[in-house]
Parts: structure tokens; C-alpha cells; sequence
């Protein structure tokens, strides 16, 4: 009489998903994903290990991903640490010259630096790139949702030079990118550039398969906070209507995504960064997580 382990159904499970996730893993390769990855979700040592490991896996089947980090949560523990008070506006942070200073060694010395030592355990993988260094321009942000708002020394993109960031990923390298660019009428002065918008004016420029922003939520819900209303799937032109009604944290994030599937990106999506694993999930299961943001018809 034989008798089956159970580990032979365990390692049966494994090998379905797998077979499950070739025609996916066939589609994305040779491709380039932009992963914006927010502060939210490195909110622990086991996450930020997890991201390392997706990003590892990429690379290896042969997908190029290209990380945008932000860094919210660190920014402003180091500026209360300083004593200099942080304030939002319009779900953007208002940023003084001398908070500038401080974010800017937060995102490309702490940050970036951390991420690439992580990926790093793996194999010389990753290289760090800073976006004031001739990767982005940008202009200082003065309007949101179509209301003049103050927000000091933030920008948003206005031209990308990837060259850097293509000779990274044709060296078999994984770009890690800090969201900062100059000023285009004042070359000297860094601007914090939102990393949503970063990665995705990025993602436009690299002719990205997908985008995809990291962030502390689900995704996206009809009518939040009813949970039960998460969706899974909505076009471009949708989303930008219901821009107006989102809570003020979300909308760069729908803008985003907006912004990339105008401009080209076939796809992008709004998944939640504390679930380990999910950059896999939404790439390799036909369910993916999340919101996808697609185009609609004619668009």
C-alpha cells in the first residue's frame, strides 16, 4: 500500500500556480513595469524584505522593473525629530527650503540607499538613481483639482530623460529612483516631486507595460468607506471623473494612473503594499489585487 504525503498535495498546489502563471509571465517578459512604491509600505522589516524578494523574482523571469520611491512616513519622523512641523495641503506636503534640505536626504541617502542594500542581498542587482541628476525636470505645483493652492517648494514632472534608466535596465540592473527633480526656472533648486506623478511621467517615457502604485489601502472603493464597494477594474475616463469626490490622499494616486494610461501605459493599478507578495499576485494571477485602471473605448 503506498500512501501520499501531504506534502505531495502542498507541492501539487505550488506547481498549479505556477503553470497558472505562464501565460503571464510570457506577456511581461522583456518588458518594463514601473513600481512606485510609497512610505506606507515599507512600514515594516518583513514588507520591505517581501518587496525585495518581488523584485528579485522579476528581474529573474526576465520583467524590468523600475522603482519610484516616495518616503511620507520618513520624511516626517525626521522633520519632528528636527522640530519642523509638517502640513498637507490638498494631499500634497508643503515644503519650505528648509524642509527641503531634509527630504531630499531622506529619499536619495536613507531611502533609495536602504531599498538597494535590500535587493542587493540577492545579487549586485539594483543601482540608485537620483531624479534631480538628469532624470526629471519639474515645475513648481501651484494648481490641484483646478483650485491655486500654496505648496512651496513641490513639483510636478514636466520632462523625462530616461537614458540613464534604460542603460540601467539593459546592464540587468533594477533602477531604484528618488522622486526629486530641479526647478526648470531655477535649475539650482531641488523641488519634492510626488512620486505618484514621478512614476508615472517616467512610465509614459520607458513606453512601460504597467504601472503600479503601492499604497496603505485596498485599492479603490465606489463609495468609501463602505468596504464592500473595492473595485477591481475601472477605465481611465471613469477614474478622472471621480477624481472630484476622492479623499484628498487618493487623488494623486488616481491621478496617476490616469495620467499613465492617457499617455500610452496599457495598464496601471492601485494595489495595497502590506500584502506580501501582491506585485506578484496583480502580474501573475488572472485575479490580480487591487484597482486596474484601463482604457476605455476610443481611448
Amino acid at each position: 500500500m503506498t500512501v501520499t504525503h501531504p506534502a505531495g498535495f502542498v507541492a501539487s498546489a505550488k506547481a498549479s500556480v505556477l503553470i497558472e502563471s505562464l501565460p503571464w509571465l510570457k506577456s511581461f517578459a522583456g518588458k518594463t513595469i514601473v513600481i512606485k512604491l510609497g512610505g506606507n509600505a515599507m512600514g515594516s522589516d518583513e514588507l520591505q524584505e517581501r518587496f525585495a524578494e518581488d523584485m528579485v523574482y522579476l528581474r529573474t523571469v526576465g520583467v524590468r522593473p523600475v522603482i519610484v520611491h516616495g518616503g511620507g512616513p520618513q520624511i516626517t519622523a525626521m522633520l519632528d525629530k528636527l522640530g519642523i512641523s509638517s502640513e498637507f495641503r490638498a494631499g500634497y506636503r508643503y515644503t519650505t527650503p528648509e524642509a527641503m534640505e531634509f527630504v531630499r536626504e531622506v529619499l536619495t541617502d536613507h531611502i533609495s540607499g536602504q531599498i538597494v542594500a535590500l535587493i542587493n542581498k540577492h545579487g549586485a542587482l539594483a543601482t540608485g538613481i537620483v531624479g534631480d541628476h538628469g532624470l526629471f525636470t519639474g515645475r513648481r505645483l501651484t494648481r490641484v483639482n483646478g483650485e491655486d493652492v500654496d505648496l512651496g517648494l513641490v513639483g510636478e514632472v514636466v520632462s523625462v530623460n530616461p537614458a540613464q534608466v534604460i542603460d540601467a535596465l539593459d546592464k540587468g540592473l533594477i533602477p531604484v529612483i528618488s522622486a526629486i527633480a530641479p526647478d526648470e526656472a531655477e535649475p539650482a533648486q531641488s523641488l519634492n516631486v510626488n512620486a505618484d506623478s514621478a512614476a508615472s511621467a517616467l512610465a509614459i517615457a520607458l513606453e512601460a507595460e504597467k504601472l503600479m502604485i503601492l499604497t496603505d489601502v485596498p485599492g479603490l472603493y465606489a463609495n468609501w468607506p463602505d468596504t464592500s464597494t473595492l473595485v477591481s477594474s475601472i477605465t481611465a475616463s471613469e477614474l478622472r471623473a471621480m477624481l472630484p469626490s476622492l479623499e484628498s490622499g487618493m487623488i494623486p494616486k488616481a491621478t496617476a494612473c490616469v495620467d499613465a494610461v492617457d499617455g500610452g501605459v496599457p495598464k496601471a493599478a492601485m494595489i495595497d503594499g502590506r500584502v506580501p507578495h501582491g506585485i506578484l499576485l496583480e502580474i501573475f494571477t488572472p485575479e490580480g489585487v487591487g484597482t486596474e485602471v484601463v482604457p476605455g473605448e476610443g481611448e
